[in-house]
């Protein structure tokens, strides 16, 4: 039986109802999500928080970090950084990186090695005060410890896991690794599912791009690039809607009735899943959206941490949120103009009230 011809409205409906899921647990979410971008920004708060934010059911600023250490993820890097899915960051370890250290640095880090297995858990000062490695030139041409250096690369190779974070600082403790026992072509068919089922419905061009992106958690197979990605346009459902080949995963209809639309306003993170392909982004919204943060004030359009504004399935503008004194102070954009309608101006309430109950600024 043929599949029902798609639209690009069932597209954006799909895309929205799909990850913006009923709020559940925060393990549930997680489990859901299979891996969350993690970025330092609080502006007004960091990008994993306000994307768990619309996923869990109650949850706080901070949330994350506080129960991290009896979550069953991990933190670290997948197609970007921030935290896997425990089972997930098991099929990327242990990891075989381009660059070979020397064996003067092979020496360090199996010193290191011993002291945090002696010690249980460390942070990196405790490293720096008991070795001497000196400092070295980092990636943007400035100074930075070598123990700092020496601790992101052997987080990186999967020598030790983050246990924790206190006041933003990683806590490292030993880990080892035991092979899954899976054949290599089942884990790397296995992550991109994972990708899939995050980012769904995905263009073609970013599908690409995300198995592309891949080879940062797995380097050891970039040379299968390829092949991973031939195997999944074989392998997912797919169709072509205005020119454009879409994929989403095995069991999905994106043509269902279920893909409602909602009388509710969200603020979304940057890296939030329905908004940080931006290829995707503009072929469903009609319009580019860009992160500005880094950007020289003078040449921003929408503002150093524009978050998009989500009415019903349209991403309809934009807002930068800020908190001062204990109040919520939003400064709001539209694509062309804001929804003159009672049932908008009452979402947006209720959006700006649930920010301010999650960052702490009132009760629920």
């Amino acid at each position: 039986m043929a599949s029902p011809v798609l639209n690009l409205d069932q597209l954006r409906r799909y895309a929205v109802a799909r990850s913006l899921f009923a709020p559940t647990t925060l393990t549930m979410a997680l489990q859901r999500l299979g891996f969350v971008q993690a970025d330092p920004l609080r502006a007004p708060a960091r990008a994993q928080d306000l994307t768990l934010r619309h996923r869990v059911a109650g949850y706080r600023v901070g949330d994350l970090e506080a129960h991290y250490p009896k979550l069953p993820i991990e933190e670290d890097f997948f197609v970007n950084y921030g935290f896997v899915r425990r089972d997930v960051h098991h099929l990327m370890h242990p990891r075989t990186t381009r660059i070979v250290w020397s064996v003067a640095r092979m020496k360090q880090a199996h010193e290191v090695l011993a002291f945090v297995r002696e010690a249980g858990f460390v942070r990196p000062a405790q490293v720096d005060a008991h070795f001497d490695h000196g400092r070295v030139v980092n990636w943007f041409g400035g100074n930075s410890k070598a123990s700092t250096q020496l601790l992101d690369g052997m987080h990186y190779r999967g020598l030790w896991r983050v246990v924790r974070r206190e006041g933003g600082q990683r806590l490292y403790a030993v880990r080892a690794h035991e092979p899954s026992g899976l054949d290599p072509e089942a884990i790397m068919d296995r992550l991109v599912d994972v990708i899939v089922a995050k980012y769904a419905p995905l263009p073609a061009a970013s599908l690409g791009q995300l198995v592309s992106l891949l080879a940062g958690g797995v380097p050891q197979w970039r040379q299968h690039r390829q092949a991973m990605l031939e195997r999944a346009r074989l392998r997912l459902p797919s169709q072509i809607v205005d020119g454009t080949t879409w994929f989403w995963p095995e069991g999905e209809n994106p043509s269902s009735r279920r893909h409602g639309e909602e009388d509710q306003v969200r603020l979304l993170a940057p890296f939030d899943p329905v908004v940080w392909d931006r290829r995707r982004f503009e072929q469903l919204w009609g319009w580019a959206y860009r992160f500005e943060a880094y950007t020289p004030a003078a040449k921003r359009v929408r503002g150093h941490y524009a978050m998009p504004l989500l009415w019903r399935d349209q991403v309809i503008g934009w807002a930068n949120v800020s908190a001062k004194s204990g109040e919520l102070t939003p400064d709001l954009g539209f694509v062309n103009a804001a929804p003159k309608c009672k049932a908008f101006a009452v979402a947006l309430d209720d959006e700006l009230h649930r920010m301010a109950v999650f960052l702490r600024l009132k009760e629920a």
